[in-house]
């Protein structure tokens, strides 16, 4: 059983969330609930839960002021939140999980089904200090992102991704220093969440760093030399779009 804690201000919210994981979630053992950040600190430090839900707004403070005082500790965090943008994508480029209020059963499940994978393969939560770095940033401005290969979490600088190719639910990443990292998420994730002034959808599988072409062949329907030497296809769909961004260069 995996020892859980839900820090949530709202009664009727983590009364939901418990009822919700005793029926979805056997692998589950609450152990303890808190309502605001004090309270959540003193759970996490004396209870030393193996996974935190944790709730992004509450009225005295953020879910992420606990984080930044239980920081020297190790567990799995999945976020539940209504809207924040900006803590969304900074939780993503963490490679952390977050569920969006009303929690959906199956989303819950899903999320819970990859706490327990990263336990198996003895991956902790360690990229605490790399989130809460994120969201101290007032824009969007990211300069690198956490990516998860099954038992590691890889920091990646933007500016070393060449491209990203899709292999079924599985995005292949291709950096500068020749390395090849897989990660088990769609390449549409990767598309929201890269920057758009660097980063453009040349083809269903294929998504580019426009830093890294190196030039453009206009032979059948037109492809991109990367970087590393690779030849990419540019759909007849995506041409227009990506001239006007060549051109920007």
């Amino acid at each position: 059983m995996i020892r859980t804690i839900i820090i949530e201000d709202e009664q009727k919210s983590r009364e939901l969330l418990d009822a919700m994981i005793q029926k979805n979630c056997p692998e589950l053992e609450i152990i303890g609930h808190a309502s605001d950040v004090p309270q959540g600190v003193e759970l996490i430090r004396s209870l030393k839960p193996e996974l935190v839900f944790l709730d992004i707004s509450m009225p005295n403070g953020t879910g992420f002021e606990v984080l930044e005082q239980v920081s020297d500790l190790h567990f799995e965090l999945i976020f539940a939140t209504a809207s924040d943008q900006h803590a969304l994508k900074a939780i993503k480029y963490s490679a952390c999980d977050y569920l969006l209020k009303p929690i959906d059963a199956e989303e819950l499940k899903a999320a819970v089904d990859k706490v327990i994978k990263k336990k198996k393969s003895n991956s902790g939560m360690d990229n605490l200090q790399f989130l809460i770095e994120h969201l101290k940033k007032a824009d969007e401005n990211y300069q690198k992102i956490t990516l998860p290969t099954g038992n590691a979490y890889e920091i990646v600088n933007i500016k070393d991704i060449i491209r990203c190719e899709a292999d079924g639910s599985y995005t292949t990443f291709y950096l500068s220093d020749k390395r090849k990292l897989v990660i088990s998420a769609g390449l549409k994730h990767y598309e929201e969440l890269l920057p758009e002034i660097d980063f453009i959808r040349v083809h269903h599988h294929h998504l580019i760093n426009m830093n890294h072409v190196l030039r453009f062949l206009k032979e059948d329907g037109g492809y991109a030399i990367m970087s590393d030497g690779s030849k990419i296809e540019i759909s007849r769909r995506k041409k227009e779009a990506f001239m006007e961004r060549l051109n920007r260069i």
